[in-house]
């Protein structure tokens, strides 16, 4: 009865369109008061608490240090890098939009951030050499989703407080499938654009120009390099790292490229409020929704009945896949990892998947929710970024969908892309 209420609250509030953290906490609320599962004051102690933690505070230095980074040059300076380099191939614009992506994502650490920033400054460039706009969106979106995957990402620092596991070997694990993924997406966009004539710039960039925008670029280079360098070098925490990408981010956009100035400063501090206290409310009203999970024991009794459905970890990963590309599709990311960890996390354990390895799982499969219909907010953001219907958005994101799921499956089944690095790190 009390699963039947959390559970049964919690998607009747989601279908009424009340926003995701609101749900949770009414949800939990109602079971608390109806059931008496837990006492009462587990309600303001659980948004507490859940919020205490050191390396949580990671999360709204990332998001302020990748806003700064976004409004400040730095993703205009590695577009024109990307196109100094791959311009002139087929598809010469939308392999320069996947690279430049894979880059900002190792800065930004978000998939929404990584469209709208890239998207406002390469859409226009590609409906000007008559890109299909659906395409165009698609691939922006799609390749956003990367913001997730390439650390370092928000939703890993999450999984890795709510399943107890090292954020630095998250970051490291999510290094190789982040690059595959992006370069399966660079060849189903050749592919697309050959089909299409898409055809590449004329324009041939010699050895010294090539030089010349790897130079005017090197303070965007240089971000992932100190943030991920420190990381893995022990020179500092992640949290410690996400300050000083806030610093850097500052430094280089208001006083070296002067893009930042006091209005669009204060742009970007206003949105990355919101949307840290988005996510803190999230986190704080999950936490509560999981307690009560735990203490019904919920999570153990789900893992004990897909176990007796099969032993074999091939048909259960296969299994837990379809689940999160089917929570993926409504939920929103970090909400999905809080309520979702504790009940899958047991299940994989039994039959010997690495906790890191099914981390990287976790959050493919949910990044590709983030452009799958109805609740993409990649492709929301990307529609809005170009100006499109949500109709010609989901088409042309099609091809790489197909592609990432193709992706997930490979990373799934193959973990040492997951884990191998790890060997190189304490």
């Amino acid at each position: 009865m009390v699963t039947f209420l959390l559970f049964g609250s919690f998607l009747f509030f989601l279908l009424l369109s009340v926003p995701i953290a609101v749900s949770l906490g009414l949800s939990a609320a109602l079971t608390i008061f109806y059931s008496g599962v837990v006492k009462p004051s587990a309600i303001p102690q659980g948004l507490v608490t859940a919020i205490d933690s050191f390396p949580l505070m990671a999360v709204p230095f990332f998001i302020l240090a990748g806003n700064l980074m976004g409004h400040g040059g730095l993703s205009k300076r590695l577009l024109d890098m990307a196109n100094v380099f791959f311009g002139r191939y087929t598809g010469g614009l939308a392999l320069i939009g996947i690279v430049t992506c894979m880059f900002f994502a190792a800065i930004s650490g978000s998939g929404p951030a990584t469209v709208a920033a890239i998207g406002g400054l390469l859409l226009p460039a590609m409906a000007k050499a008559n890109y299909n706009k659906g395409y165009s969106i698609g691939m922006l979106a799609s390749a956003g989703s990367l913001g997730i995957i390439i650390p370092p990402s928000i939703p890993m620092i999450i999984y890795a407080v709510s399943a107890n596991v090292s954020i630095m070997q998250m970051f490291v694990a999510g290094i190789i499938p982040g690059l595959f993924i992006g370069v399966v997406l660079m060849i189903v966009a050749y592919l697309k654009a050959k089909k299409e004539n898409y055809i590449g710039t004329t324009e041939k960039f010699s050895w010294h120009q090539k030089w010349q925008a790897i130079w005017d670029a090197k303070l965007a280079l240089l971000a992932p390099i100190i943030i991920l360098g420190g990381i893995y070098g022990g020179v500092f925490t992640p949290t410690e790292a996400a300050a000083i990408g806030v610093i850097y981010g500052f430094l280089v956009g208001f006083f070296v490229y002067k893009e930042l100035n006091l209005v669009s400063l204060y742009k970007v501090l206003v949105d990355s409020a919101l949307t840290s206290a988005t996510i803190i409310l999230i986190v704080g009203t999950a936490t509560i929704f999981g307690r009560i999970l735990a203490v019904e024991r919920i999570p153990f009794e789900i893992a004990d009945y897909i176990v007796q459905l099969s032993d074999n970890p091939v048909i259960i990963l296969l299994l837990i896949n379809l689940l999160l590309l089917f929570v993926g599709m409504f939920m929103e990311t970090l909400a999905a990892i809080i309520i979702l960890v504790p009940i899958l996390l047991p299940v994989v354990l039994k039959v010997g998947v690495d906790p890191v390895h099914f981390g990287i799982i976790m959050i493919v499969n949910l990044a590709i929710g983030m452009i799958s219909p109805p609740v993409g907010v990649n492709l929301f953001v990307g529609s809005r970024v170009g100006n499109a219907r949500l109709e010609e958005v989901t088409i042309g994101v099609l091809p790489f969908l197909l592609a990432m799921i193709f992706a997930l499956l490979v990373i799934t089944y193959i973990p040492s892309l997951s884990l191998f690095l790890l060997k190189f790190v304490a």
